[in-house]
């Protein structure tokens, strides 16, 4: 089980992060949400379609990792600080794996809705798993063994991560002012 503080740390972590998220896409126009503000850089639009998908596979993972045996061996290769300071600033852009990578899976309408169900479900997980989520790892590509606790973190400060590139992308100077067909 995770600690009392630990878990009422990541239900605020993911709160905040959805709620950025979510004032972050309100009252932008389809052409808005679509701009991209430089070539291979994401729009608004697929920085959250992709956060909704990498949020999903990750509480499927974690849920279907909770079915096995705990791992008494493994260690985490960051401390949660690492993980949150690491994965939540863009210091050097990760090539995200083939399956997160956006692709208009949703209409640009319904991408708040998506999000917030996918965010819904973690936090779900997250406020009532029992598991001891400190005893089961999974290897991120880049960052090596996570526990379950830290895949938590890792969802917040990933959302922190796409949010501040979003906002980079509205802040950006082309970014279109005109909101005449809001969504």
């Amino acid at each position: 089980m995770i600690a009392p503080g630990e878990r009422e740390f990541v239900l605020n972590l993911l709160d905040e992060t959805q709620a950025r998220v979510l004032k972050l896409m309100q009252g932008l126009s389809l052409d808005q949400l679509l701009y991209r503000s430089e070539p291979g850089c994401w729009s608004v639009a697929e920085n959250v379609e992709h956060l909704a998908l990498t949020e999903q596979r990750l509480v499927t993972a974690i849920e279907k990792l909770l079915q096995g045996p705990p791992d008494l061996a493994t260690q985490c290769s960051l401390s949660d600080a690492e993980v949150l300071r690491k994965v939540g600033t863009v210091v050097n852009r990760i090539q995200a794996p083939a399956v997160v990578v956006p692709t208009s899976r949703w209409p640009l309408e319904s991408l708040p809705q998506e999000f917030a169900s996918v965010r819904a479900r973690t936090r779900e997980f997250a406020g009532t798993t029992k598991a001891d989520l400190r005893r089961y790892f999974i290897q991120h590509f880049v960052f090596g063994h996570l526990d379950g606790y830290q895949w938590l973190l890792l969802i917040g400060a990933h959302t922190q991560r796409h949010s501040a590139q979003a906002e980079a992308v509205k802040a950006s100077p082309g970014f279109p002012l005109q909101q005449a067909a809001t969504r």
